[in-house]
């Protein structure tokens, strides 16, 4: 019995006001105003794709039992690298086996459920992860950046204490062009939306659950949670009312709180869909882009006791409002900065450097003393134990979920941050071990010696000049 076995989401802390996008571009468009409630999730300078996957696969994690997967699939249509595999660094910064087979999924709003479909057709022994992040830059002003949204999302799929269990799936391939980008293009090209209501959703989709519904041998009628992707408000329920499906099962696109996170959206609203779901309820998922995926589940009687440490409720809970439009235009490059002559410094990463530590940079691998039980970080030859100082006894220790305490910090409106001032101090974690990090997402007064944190794998610099992001891990205050 093949399914889904755990599952976890991750959405930005930052919530933009859209009231705050309307007061700043209704002069020039005042049809935005009809779309002016409610917020949408923003990354921070310092998030993207990668980032929000990491944390995703995290929260997964947290509800399976069985650690140790045979392979991870990344779909998004917004990856950072085009030339360098983005599920890799994910793995490895989630400290996962070095044996596990990796996958970049892109093109395609569907991107998610077509890689969630291979998994559930190529899992065997273990589990194998799926996860779908996104962060898609939109152009100032347009309906994109209202009805848009920041987020990812990540499931585990085997055949084994499944809580979810695939019965059937069907794909309609059609090369309908809703909306495109194109190469060397920054932003989406999309047609008019009456159309794409008309002749792709109407047209498209009922092919595929048809297809799906009778292979499984159930009815529109039975469907519990019906999952449509899509920035159309009301053209989820349209559909299932053309389908027969009941509109209590349809299941909110959450416009008006976070977004429509592009392919990571079908990832997102079934984690929502799991998290109220009862056993033997069946949850439709469908993928819309260049066609169709439509996968059916059926939830067990282990539902109620798989959830993750966050989930979807916990990062909705974990929101803080935003009103600066500009700040948000500026994490995006929508605007060009004057970033003084403190941000002009060379950002370039010497590769070989980075390969020789990318343990501490991308697994934040610290030691563990096998002799006397000290751990440290960095990990070095020698035991930091005055009274051990053993050579070459250092194990690998993580400190990706290790919890610790602001010793000192520092806010410094001198040294160049994307949003300043920064702040950097060092940490004392609880497991032993202390280090100079970077703090993030700091609101002013919320940090002092002694507050707790928790550490998240962020940008630490962009290398323009280059192309390249260097990543590390940083310190956030909990609140």
């Amino acid at each position: 019995m093949k399914g889904i076995t755990a599952y976890g989401v991750y959405l930005p802390r930052l919530r933009l006001n859209r009231q705050a996008m309307v007061e700043a571009n209704a002069w020039f468009d005042s049809s935005l105003k009809g779309l002016g409630r409610g917020e949408r999730s923003i990354c921070n300078w310092d998030e993207d794709t990668i980032t929000m996957a990491v944390e995703a696969g995290i929260d997964c994690l947290s509800a399976l039992q069985e650690k140790t997967l045979s392979g991870l699939n990344l779909a998004s249509t917004t990856a950072p690298f085009v030339d360098r595999q983005n599920s890799v660094l994910v793995a490895e910064a989630m400290n996962l086996n070095s044996q596990i087979r990796t996958l970049d999924i892109g093109s395609s709003q569907r991107a998610a459920t077509s890689a969630l479909i291979a998994g559930l057709e190529t899992a065997r022994q273990g589990n194998q992860m799926i996860i779908a992040s996104e962060h898609r830059r939109t152009k100032a002003g347009s309906r994109a950046e209202m009805l848009w949204g920041d987020g990812a999302a990540a499931l585990t799929v085997g055949d084994d204490e499944v809580i979810a269990q695939c019965l059937a799936v069907a794909t309609n391939s059609v090369d309908f062009v809703d909306h495109y980008r194109g190469e060397g293009s920054d932003f989406d090209y999309d047609w008019e939306e009456r159309w794409i209501r008309d002749e792709g959703f109407m047209k498209i989709v009922p092919q595929a659950v048809s297809a799906v519904l009778e292979s499984a041998g159930r009815v529109a009628a039975e469907i519990d949670h019906f999952i449509l992707p899509t920035d159309q408000a009301r053209t989820p329920a349209v559909l299932a009312k053309k389908l027969g499906i009941s509109p209590d099962a349809v299941v909110d696109n959450q416009i008006a709180s976070v977004g429509v996170a592009g392919a990571a959206q079908p990832l997102i609203l079934l984690a929502k869909a799991l998290e109220s779901a009862l056993p033997e309820q069946l949850i439709l998922l469908l993928g819309f882009g260049q066609g169709c995926d439509a996968i059916l589940f059926q939830t067990t009687d282990r539902i109620e006791r798989c959830r993750p440490d966050c989930g979807l409720s916990g990062a909705l809970n974990n929101g803080r409002e935003e009103t600066n439009y500009h700040k948000f235009l500026s994490f995006n490059n929508l605007v060009e900065r004057d970033i003084g002559k403190r941000g002009e410094v060379d950002k370039q990463t010497f590769l070989s450097g980075f390969n020789r530590r990318k343990d501490l940079l991308t697994g934040f691998i610290g030691g563990k003393c096998r002799v006397c039980g000290t751990v440290q970080i960095p990990r070095e030859k020698y035991c930091v134990n005055p009274e051990c100082r053993a050579l070459d006894s250092q194990d690998n220790f993580s400190f990706a979920n290790q919890p610790g305490t602001v010793l000192t910090w520092t806010a410094d409106r001198l040294t160049f941050d994307w949003s300043p001032p920064a702040y950097f101090g060092m940490v004392q974690f609880e497991c032993g071990g202390k280090l100079m990090m970077d703090f993030t997402e700091v609101e002013e007064g919320a940090i002092d010696s002694g507050s707790r944190v928790s550490v998240h794998f962020r940008i630490r610099q962009f290398d323009a000049q280059r192309g390249f992001r260097k990543y590390f891990w940083k310190a956030v205050v909990e609140s």
